[in-house]
């Protein structure tokens, strides 16, 4: 519950800072009209001056209207079309579809209003199209209007067929005949053009059929000429083909090279096995096949036996073992002739001696049926290399066919797309040109008259209108140009203003004094004889507003200051003409009423002041006591004005200012001064383009900045408070506030009083002040 009150209480509080936040915009707003009333009222009554003219000049009107149906004909067989298999989106030619937006520009364009002219003139010899028509930069005023009527429920409307064609004249019957004028135009124009719209598009259709035709025959030769020159059919379904084929033999191949690898494996294994060369095992296999040959191995084999058992017995020299050798050899000699004659020739690695050639071409059982095989193999090896090598080149030459196939590609679908485009084409059009021959038959828009043209009704004059159009104009013209003048302007107007610019506190806000103009004596006597006039001086400084809101800032002054009060002060401002001279006067008069003795110092040696304000000799001031500082005391530059109150003027412009202010003597001066008196007020130059102001500041306690209403802008506002950052500076002074008059009219009294003592009001001061 207790967070539910909370929550409720700073909702409560933002509410009302939201509210307040509101209020401070509309008095700013109603502020900023007040400013610039003089600039509204003027440009306000500009334009409403010429509306009341315009409205005294006004003439009765009258308005007469007439409503067509703007339809087509060519949606009316929109029904039997479809059935027959004709849709209406067939048709190529876009103006065949009713655009409204077109049919109002037309209605009201100056060749058709030309012939209703044409029409009137034996009536009307003066009418020209500009009266119908309006002149064609104000074609929103034109006399002619032509609107399409809407239909459907209040929430949902949507423009009909149906235009409404209104017509103002002075004159009833003027206004009907210029409408049944149009009336005759529009119904001729209209059976005009549905003939020339649709004769000139079956015209261009004619016109693109021979080129159509044209096209699609020579799309059909190039693609014969390609055909022929390629020897092609469809390069796609060959392309197709021959990749296929491709795909085969690459498969066979690596079936082949798998089988290859079998044989040459078996191969070498059987070669391995019967331990000869394969040139050697197939001249064996041919001898075992010879009769002749194995019967000469026979008689060896025999005779070698019979010679191996001699030799057992006799040495190789006995007779008959001789006998046995030369036969032997003898049959050597015959066994090699039958072995080059069976095996066409020996080879040369086979050994020729006489004992090993038996044994190299005798085989046995087993060994002839490793030779068949190893026979057998080779032969296989030598037939799946022969196919490899076929299959490989018939490989490369599909290779080398295909290569040509993506440029014949590219040109076979560059002529096919061009076809069929140019074929369909040519039907669109030949059934363009049907639907487009039934719409001549029908014809084209349909301009129907709903409700012939009546006499003109009394439309009033429209004075009042003009008279309310003027004075709208002339408030939002005369407040715009103030909200722009007011963004354009610099200057700041109000208190807020300044004080959300300023990070200074408020010492407080001087009124704007009444604008008085002093009453000069008959007898002009000498300076010490003149008091009345510097006591008129002072009754004006000591006007009740004033005086109270200097008390104020004093007193807040001295708040600032607490416990150890300021001993010096220095005003200053950040242009000239901000009143910080005569706000010093009327401050130094304050602290003077109270007992405490002032002494107020004018250090504006540039455009001294003080003395002009108080009816004082400037012969001597500041400026001779830092030049001549030897020969001159304090007290003979010092002028009394009250008891409590001395003022020490700026005394005759030197010409090295800031030499002086910045010596020695003008700081001695200074500390002299806060011993001798309670409070030493200092009228210093501007801060802007100045260092007089900055070097003085540096030597008194603090620094008040004076800013004037509708005077100071804000970057001088802005670049002043930059120059006294550093400085003791303790706040700013708001002078010639109007807000703050206000606040003092139960005195208004007291100012009846003081022109009664010797001021008169002069008009020529206005918002210039009294000083």
């Amino acid at each position: 519950m207790a967070d539910t009150s909370l929550d409720n209480e700073r909702l409560s509080v933002e509410h009302r800072v939201e509210n307040r936040a509101n209020a401070t915009d509309l008095r700013q707003l109603f502020t900023v009209l007040l400013r610039r009333r003089l600039l509204i009222l003027s440009l306000f009554c500009i334009p409403l001056s010429a509306s009341s003219f315009l409205a005294l000049m006004a003439k009765p009107t009258y308005q007469s209207s007439m409503q067509l149906l703007v339809s087509s004909n060519l949606y009316q067989g929109q029904n039997s079309n479809a059935q027959g298999g004709v849709e209406e989106s067939d048709f190529t030619d876009s103006n065949l579809k009713v655009d409204y937006t077109a049919q109002l520009s037309v209605m009201t364009s100056p060749k058709l209003v030309e012939r209703a002219v044409e029409l009137l003139r034996p009536e009307y010899p003066n009418i020209t199209v500009e009266e119908i028509n309006g002149k064609p930069a104000k074609v929103k005023q034109s006399p002619l209007k032509v609107t399409q009527v809407e239909s459907g429920t209040k929430t949902l409307q949507t423009l009909s067929q149906v235009f409404e064609v209104t017509f103002v004249a002075g004159d009833p019957i003027k206004s009907q005949k210029v409408l049944q004028a149009l009336q005759n135009v529009y119904q001729i124009y209209n059976l005009e053009q549905q003939k020339l719209r649709l004769t000139n598009g079956l015209a261009f259709v004619n016109e693109q059929l021979p080129k159509i035709r044209k096209d699609v025959s020579q799309a059909e030769a190039n693609l014969e000429n390609f055909r022929k020159q390629n020897k092609l059919l469809d390069p796609e379904v060959q392309a197709k083909n021959l990749l296929d084929a491709l795909a085969a033999v690459e498969s066979e191949r690596r079936t082949i090279r798998a089988q290859f690898q079998d044989q040459q494996a078996r191969y070498n294994k059987l070669q391995q096995q019967i331990s000869r060369s394969p040139q050697q095992a197939l001249i064996a296999s041919r001898l075992s096949q010879s009769p002749r040959y194995q019967s000469l191995l026979d008689e060896i084999q025999a005779l070698d036996v019979t010679l191996e058992k001699l030799r057992v017995q006799y040495r190789d020299d006995y007779p008959k073992v001789q006998d046995l050798l030369k036969q032997r050899q003898n049959l050597i000699g015959l066994l090699r002739t039958e072995a080059g004659r069976s095996a066409d020739r020996l080879p040369t690695q086979l050994s020729t001696t006489e004992k090993s050639l038996p044994k190299q071409l005798q085989l046995g059982d087993s060994d002839r049926k490793l030779v068949d095989a190893l026979v057998d193999a080779q032969v296989v090896w030598f037939g799946l290399s022969a196919r490899d090598q076929s299959l490989a080149k018939s490989e490369q030459q599909l290779r080398s066919t295909l290569l040509k196939y993506p440029q014949l590609l590219a040109e076979y679908n560059r002529l096919m797309p061009e076809i069929a485009i140019n074929r369909k084409t040519l039907e669109q059009l030949l059934q363009t040109q049907q639907n487009l021959g039934i719409k001549i038959a029908q014809g084209g828009f349909n301009w129907q008259i709903i409700r012939d043209p009546e006499p003109g009704v009394y439309m009033g004059t429209g004075r009042i209108m003009l008279l309310v159009s003027g004075a709208v104009f002339g408030l939002v013209l005369g407040i715009g140009a103030a909200f722009l003048l007011e963004a354009l302007d610099d200057t700041i107007h109000s208190c807020d203003e300044l004080q959300k610019l300023s990070s200074l506190p408020v010492l407080g806000i001087t009124p704007k004094l009444p604008n008085f103009e002093l009453k000069k004596p008959s007898i002009a006597l000498p300076f010490f004889k003149q008091q009345s006039l510097t006591s008129q001086r002072i009754q004006a400084l000591n006007w009740f507003p004033f005086r109270e809101s200097v008390d104020l800032i004093y007193q807040n002054i001295q708040i600032l200051g607490s416990p150890l009060p300021f001993k010096s002060l220095l005003l200053t401002s950040a242009l000239t003409g901000e009143g910080k001279s005569t706000l010093a006067a009327g401050m130094a008069l304050s602290v003077a009423r109270l007992q405490r003795r002032v002494l107020l110092i004018d250090a504006d040696l540039r455009r001294s002041n003080i003395h002009k304000l108080l009816n004082l000799s400037n012969e001597r001031g500041l400026s001779t006591l830092l030049t001549e500082e030897a020969d001159v005391r304090e007290r003979d530059c010092i002028q009394s004005v009250q008891p409590s109150l001395d003022v020490l003027t700026a005394g005759p412009t030197p010409t090295d200012i800031v030499k002086l202010l910045s010596s020695q003597r003008m700081k001695h001066l200074i500390e002299t001064f806060e011993r001798t008196y309670d409070l030493v007020l200092v009228d210093a130059p501007p801060v802007l383009g100045l260092a007089d102001a900055s070097i003085i500041a540096s030597l008194c306690s603090g620094t008040v900045v004076v800013e004037r209403l509708d005077r100071v802008t804000r970057s001088d506002l802005t670049q002043s408070l930059e120059a006294l950052s550093k400085l003791n500076v303790i706040g700013a002074i708001i002078n010639d506030s109007k807000e703050c008059n206000s606040r003092y009219t139960v005195y208004d009294g007291s100012t009846q009083n003081y022109l009664e003592r010797g001021f008169t009001t002069n008009p020529n001061l206005a918002g210039k002040g009294i000083f």
